[in-house]
């Protein structure tokens, strides 16, 4: 089983404060995923641009999650928009190289 990097982006119209503090309360969802190894939460204030970097630890982990009740509440959103997600294979011997959390 090869773990699998996602990459979520997408737009939004509300202040970055106020992402911020919509998003909270989802921490926790995450915290209790036990087929995501990690996440890092991404935001670009000034181009209104957010999402997140994420480690599952396997194919069907990551595909679960992307048909799954999180990330249809992004798509169904309207403060939210062109999300595009993007998964990944890791290059293991490379990545321990360079001290990649995997």
């Amino acid at each position: 089983m090869a773990k699998k990097v996602l990459q979520i982006n997408f737009k939004y119209k509300p202040t970055a404060e106020e992402i911020h503090k919509a998003f909270e309360p989802a921490v926790q969802q995450f915290v209790d995923m036990k087929e995501l190894e990690w996440k890092i939460w991404l935001i670009d204030p000034a181009k209104k641009t957010a999402g997140g970097i994420y480690l599952f630890k396997d194919e069907k982990s990551v595909n679960d999650y992307l048909t799954g009740k999180i990330v249809a509440s992004l798509k169904a959103n309207p403060a939210l928009s062109d999300l595009e997600a993007k998964v990944f294979d890791i290059i293991p011997d490379f990545t321990k190289k360079t001290r990649g959390p995997v």
